[in-house]
Protein backbone atom coordinates (compact mmCIF):
# COMPACT_ATOMS: atom_id res chain seq x y z
CA UNK A 1 0.00 0.00 0.00
CA UNK A 2 1.21 3.75 -0.67
CA UNK A 3 0.17 6.67 1.06
CA UNK A 4 0.23 10.47 0.16
CA UNK A 5 -0.72 13.43 1.87
CA UNK A 6 -0.94 17.06 1.75
CA UNK A 7 -1.90 19.51 4.58
CA UNK A 8 -4.20 21.94 2.44
CA UNK A 9 -6.32 21.95 -0.70
CA UNK A 10 -4.17 24.66 -2.39
CA UNK A 11 -0.94 21.63 -2.52
CA UNK A 12 -3.66 19.49 -4.20
CA UNK A 13 -0.82 19.55 -7.46
CA UNK A 14 1.58 18.21 -4.79
CA UNK A 15 -1.03 15.53 -3.88
CA UNK A 16 -1.17 14.58 -7.07
CA UNK A 17 2.59 14.58 -7.74
CA UNK A 18 2.93 11.97 -4.63
CA UNK A 19 0.68 9.64 -6.33
CA UNK A 20 2.00 9.75 -9.30
CA UNK A 21 5.63 9.15 -8.08
CA UNK A 22 4.39 6.30 -5.76
CA UNK A 23 2.45 4.66 -8.87
CA UNK A 24 5.43 4.72 -10.92
CA UNK A 25 8.08 3.76 -8.05
CA UNK A 26 6.06 0.54 -7.32
CA UNK A 27 4.78 -0.32 -10.72
CA UNK A 28 8.69 0.04 -11.80
CA UNK A 29 9.03 -2.82 -8.58
CA UNK A 30 6.37 -5.21 -10.03
CA UNK A 31 4.66 -4.46 -6.79
CA UNK A 32 0.67 -4.45 -6.37
CA UNK A 33 -0.37 -1.83 -4.83
CA UNK A 34 -2.95 0.58 -4.25
CA UNK A 35 -2.35 3.98 -3.13
CA UNK A 36 -4.50 5.95 -0.40
CA UNK A 37 -4.32 9.60 -0.20
CA UNK A 38 -5.62 12.05 2.38
CA UNK A 39 -5.80 16.08 2.39
CA UNK A 40 -5.28 17.16 6.00
CA UNK A 41 -2.80 18.40 8.96
CA UNK A 42 0.11 15.93 9.52
CA UNK A 43 -1.20 16.68 13.01
CA UNK A 44 -4.60 15.42 12.26
CA UNK A 45 -4.76 11.47 12.92
CA UNK A 46 -8.81 10.83 12.10
CA UNK A 47 -7.95 11.39 8.10
CA UNK A 48 -10.23 8.45 6.71
CA UNK A 49 -7.13 7.60 4.23
CA UNK A 50 -4.57 7.06 7.46
CA UNK A 51 -7.38 5.08 9.41
CA UNK A 52 -7.81 2.95 6.47
CA UNK A 53 -4.33 2.45 5.78
CA UNK A 54 -3.65 1.70 9.53
CA UNK A 55 -6.58 -0.67 9.61
CA UNK A 56 -5.11 -2.62 6.83
CA UNK A 57 -1.45 -3.03 8.06
CA UNK A 58 -3.72 -3.89 11.79
CA UNK A 59 -5.17 -6.05 9.51
CA UNK A 60 -2.86 -8.27 7.76
CA UNK A 61 -3.55 -7.14 4.36
CA UNK A 62 -0.71 -5.53 3.81
CA UNK A 63 3.43 -6.63 3.43
CA UNK A 64 4.68 -3.09 2.43
CA UNK A 65 4.63 0.58 2.96
CA UNK A 66 5.60 3.25 0.68
CA UNK A 67 5.33 6.67 1.01
CA UNK A 68 7.55 9.73 -0.42
CA UNK A 69 8.47 11.25 2.82
CA UNK A 70 8.71 10.59 6.48
CA UNK A 71 6.43 13.45 7.48
CA UNK A 72 3.56 12.46 4.57
CA UNK A 73 2.28 9.72 7.23
CA UNK A 74 2.20 11.86 10.18
CA UNK A 75 3.88 15.42 11.20
CA UNK A 76 4.33 13.61 14.69
CA UNK A 77 3.84 10.20 15.43
CA UNK A 78 5.14 8.26 12.80
CA UNK A 79 7.43 6.44 14.37
CA UNK A 80 4.57 4.53 16.24
CA UNK A 81 2.77 2.99 12.90
CA UNK A 82 6.03 2.41 11.81
CA UNK A 83 6.74 0.14 15.11
CA UNK A 84 2.85 -1.15 14.37
CA UNK A 85 4.36 -1.68 11.04
CA UNK A 86 7.36 -3.86 12.59
CA UNK A 87 5.04 -5.69 14.61
CA UNK A 88 3.01 -6.57 11.89
CA UNK A 89 6.26 -7.35 9.69
CA UNK A 90 5.24 -4.67 7.04
CA UNK A 91 8.09 -3.27 5.59
CA UNK A 92 8.74 0.12 5.45
CA UNK A 93 9.98 2.09 2.12
CA UNK A 94 10.63 5.63 2.35
CA UNK A 95 11.73 7.38 -0.88
CA UNK A 96 13.02 10.39 0.18
CA UNK A 97 15.02 10.28 2.73
CA UNK A 98 16.32 13.92 2.65
CA UNK A 99 14.80 17.05 2.68
CA UNK A 100 11.23 17.14 1.32
CA UNK A 101 10.81 18.32 -1.96
CA UNK A 102 7.80 20.54 -1.11
CA UNK A 103 7.81 23.49 1.10
CA UNK A 104 7.66 22.16 4.33
CA UNK A 105 8.55 25.47 6.57
CA UNK A 106 4.87 26.53 4.93
CA UNK A 107 3.22 22.78 5.72
CA UNK A 108 4.78 22.73 9.38
CA UNK A 109 3.86 26.20 9.99
CA UNK A 110 0.04 25.47 9.07
CA UNK A 111 0.27 22.71 11.48
CA UNK A 112 1.28 24.69 14.33
CA UNK A 113 -1.72 27.25 13.57
CA UNK A 114 -4.15 24.17 13.47
CA UNK A 115 -2.79 23.58 16.39
CA UNK A 116 -2.74 27.30 18.36
CA UNK A 117 -6.46 27.07 16.85
CA UNK A 118 -7.77 24.05 18.06
CA UNK A 119 -6.04 24.51 21.58
CA UNK A 120 -7.48 28.48 21.87
CA UNK A 121 -10.65 27.54 20.53
CA UNK A 122 -10.93 25.14 23.48
CA UNK A 123 -9.71 27.58 25.70
CA UNK A 124 -11.76 30.87 25.15
CA UNK A 125 -14.16 29.75 22.70
CA UNK A 126 -14.13 30.22 19.41
CA UNK A 127 -15.95 33.90 19.25
CA UNK A 128 -13.96 35.32 21.74
CA UNK A 129 -12.45 38.80 20.32
CA UNK A 130 -9.01 37.57 22.03
CA UNK A 131 -9.03 34.30 20.08
CA UNK A 132 -10.19 36.29 16.88
CA UNK A 133 -7.22 38.85 17.40
CA UNK A 134 -4.71 35.73 18.38
CA UNK A 135 -5.54 33.53 15.01
CA UNK A 136 -5.48 36.81 12.79
CA UNK A 137 -2.03 37.60 13.84
CA UNK A 138 -1.06 34.26 13.31
CA UNK A 139 -2.23 33.80 9.88
CA UNK A 140 -0.75 37.07 8.67
CA UNK A 141 2.37 36.05 10.34
CA UNK A 142 2.08 32.72 8.40
CA UNK A 143 1.58 34.81 5.20
CA UNK A 144 4.24 37.42 5.80
CA UNK A 145 6.76 34.62 6.31
CA UNK A 146 5.96 32.09 3.28
CA UNK A 147 8.52 31.17 0.97
CA UNK A 148 6.17 29.36 -1.57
Amino acid sequence: MAYARVSSRDQKDDLERQKQVLELYCARQGWTFEVVADLGSGMNDHKKGLKKLLAAIIGGSVGRLVITHKDRLLRFGAELVFAICAAKNVEVVILNQGEDTTCEEDDLAQDVLEMITAFSARLYGSRSPRNRKLLNGMRKALEDSSTC
